[in-house]
């Protein structure tokens, strides 16, 4: 095995965000994780104290790159494909439905379990304030159809947004990303300014 000290906490956590995405959480050892990143289990308790502690840093880790997504597109260009662009980079286009069925087993344990729970719901808020920021800019920018609630803008698309990938999971029609883009791009065009009414 490599060097400890050559093998960062992010390259850590990425390779356990990996394998969980690949084999799900119930299936989720130090064993495997040691494997997976090349650092045998102690050292891996060493670092973060227990498999559920890896396992939260690592859920932890991801949260912060999903958010982070909504910023990588180009700064320039209408706010709305900025934001269509910000929420179709926060996925990885090769996910598999498996790996989207591992996801969702990862946010039941989520939805269950206190301490990952905060850091999920911290992580929604800011995603949704993101879009949100995305919305204010393309009303300002003449964008929206005027009197657009933005808010309840922004709640619909981020339903829209975690209920597209169930929905591509299920029907498994194209990639991931195009799936998304196609879903916004619908849901958007009757907000956009000369649209048809919402």
């Amino acid at each position: 095995m490599p060097r400890t000290k050559s093998i960062g906490d992010d390259e850590v956590l990425a390779g356990v965000h990996r394998l969980v995405q690949r084999i799900g959480p119930a299936r989720f050892t130090l064993a495997a994780a040691g494997l997976e990143v090349g650092l045998s289990p102690s050292t891996l308790v060493q670092r973060f104290g227990s498999r559920r502690a890896l396992l939260l840093a690592a859920d932890r880790w991801a949260v912060e790159r999903w958010v982070d997504g909504m910023d990588e597109p180009p700064a320039g260009g209408p706010a709305l494909d900025r934001l269509v662009a910000g929420l179709v980079r926060t996925v990885d286009d090769g996910t598999t439905a498996e790996e989207m069925a591992h996801s969702v087993s990862l946010l039941q344990v989520a939805l269950a379990d206190p301490e990952f729970h905060r850091s999920t719901r911290d992580g929604a808020e800011r995603f949704r304030a993101k879009i949100v920021e995305r919305l204010r800019q393309a009303a300002d920018g003449g964008e929206l159809r005027r009197g657009t609630d933005l808010g309840a803008l922004a709640e619909l698309v981020e339903i829209a947004y975690h209920g597209a990938m169930i929905s591509w999971a299920i029907h498994r029609e194209g990639t991931l990303a195009a799936s998304l883009r196609a879903r916004f791009t619908q849901l958007l065009r009757p907000y956009r300014a000369g649209g048809a009414p919402a």
